[in-house]
């Protein structure tokens, strides 16, 4: 086993905080990474652990967030980026000045310690576009949604989704990356205005948790469930009711609530100066035995086998 870490000299004496910072706050998604957060932090009660993050998908805000709690010393910080280009800078000075830096849906970010994956995100998109595929039966019009064109992970997915679609000659890609900021309600309107455009469109594959909610809203809502097909990230509690009407064929998730302890844990051992090794066990689920190489920058890239698909007859396997 290949072992690459980085020594960071812990004090005994003091409490170390580690916060995350999510994308937005108050969403079932972030809901869920919180309960990780909450669940590690009641696992570590000598260490100051918490997550905040904007009230909207604005990365201007979580800009500032990052940059306020840079500013009061935080000792770890787990974030996952809006845009990892616009955190650049503030990452970089945090590093700097001591702080650890743990990223996740960003593998693409410098100046980080490490930026940890539930997966390949190419593996993930390209099986997102496999399910969608086998519904649209290989051929007809598709089309895709991402939070922001800035989002590295979404733009992985729907880039993979492309490629696989390849094989199919008969599927066309239509009106593709459609930004939804993660907005439910936005992301309905935008479907509506794409189903009017294209009255014969057969496929839709989105990319934030939300997007799911929103297209299988305007799918029902036009009387195409089951017709239409859906396949995106979602979680399954939120998207039981379009699972079981057909409005949603399939949805891709990992479990955020697993990804928010696995940052912190990673912080965690940074900041005791321990080894991030090839094939350690982060002790949680879906990170047993992590893949650790370089990243994009001077630190790691660490990633789990998180994957989860599920359609109407799977998702009560795993309903949160």
């Amino acid at each position: 086993m290949s072992a690459i870490g980085f020594a960071t000299p812990a004090s005994a004496q003091d409490t170390k905080s580690i916060t995350t910072v999510v994308k937005i706050s108050g969403i079932p998604w972030f809901d869920r990474m919180e309960t990780g957060v909450t669940k590690f932090a009641e696992e570590n009660p000598d260490m100051n652990i918490r997550q905040v993050g904007p009230a909207t998908a604005d990365s201007a805000q979580q800009l500032q967030i990052v940059n306020d709690l840079v500013a009061t010393g935080v000792d770890a910080l787990a974030v996952v980026p809006m845009d990892p280009d616009i955190l650049e800078g503030i990452l970089g000075r945090a590093m700097d000045r001591g702080t650890i830096i743990v990223t996740h849906e960003a593998d693409n970010q410098a100046n980080t310690n490490a930026d940890i994956e539930a997966f390949d995100n190419n593996d993930y998109g390209a099986a997102l576009n496999e399910r969608l595929a086998q519904c649209m039966g290989g051929e007809g019009k598709w089309t895709t949604f991402v939070g922001s064109l800035g989002s590295r992970t979404h733009m992985q997915w729907v880039g993979a989704g492309e490629e696989n679609a390849q094989k199919y000659p008969g599927m066309e890609l239509v009106d593709p990356n459609n930004e939804s900021f993660d907005d439910a309600n936005g992301t309905y309107e935008k479907a509506k205005e794409i189903l009017r455009k294209h009255p014969d469109i057969k496929g839709f594959q989105t990319s934030a948790g939300n997007d799911v909610l929103g297209v299988g809203r305007a799918i029902e809502e036009a009387g195409l469930a089951g017709k239409v097909c859906l396949v995106g990230t979602g979680l399954p509690n939120p998207s039981t009711a379009y699972l079981e009407s057909g409005a949603i064929t399939a949805i891709g998730f990992w479990d955020p609530q697993k990804a928010g302890m696995a940052m912190n844990a990673v912080a965690k051992l940074m900041l005791e100066g321990k080894e991030i090794t090839d094939g350690m066990d982060l002790g949680v689920e879906g990170y047993e035995q992590v893949t650790v190489k370089p990243g994009a920058g001077k630190g790691l890239l660490i990633v789990g086998n998180g994957m989860v698909l599920a359609d109407k007859e799977t998702y009560k396997d795993y309903l949160f």
